[in-house]
């Protein structure tokens, strides 16, 4: 894995995100705790609602357009909806928030 310097895990609000561009889309950066990030794709598969500006619930966020609720660990819709979002892998070292870069610099064939 490469790993790239994104910003301060102070840059995202508590139960907040932040959005980053990269070549498969826009990632969302979720806080949900005092020392924990997540990173996913930031459309919801049911109608593409932007879930960074969804709410941020323990390990989950909720599609601010029809309330589907996804895993930010494993993607995974909860619930009775069906569908998953893309998770990247996301490390914090000294506050500093580290993307890889190759998953979200793959892109996709089209």
């Amino acid at each position: 894995m490469s790993w790239i310097d994104i910003g301060h895990i102070d840059d995202i609000p508590l139960r907040g995100a932040r959005v980053v561009k990269t070549p498969v889309g826009c990632v969302a950066l979720f806080r949900t705790s005092d020392t924990e990030v997540f990173a996913a794709s930031d459309r919801c598969p049911h109608k593409g609602g932007p879930l960074s500006d969804g709410i941020v619930h323990g390990n989950s966020v909720t599609c601010p357009l029809h309330n589907w609720v996804f895993s930010l660990e494993t993607g995974e819709a909860q619930g009775a909806d069906e569908g998953q979002i893309a998770t990247y892998p996301l490390q914090i070292k000294a506050g500093r928030l580290l993307l890889d870069g190759e998953s979200v610099g793959k892109r996709n064939a089209a």
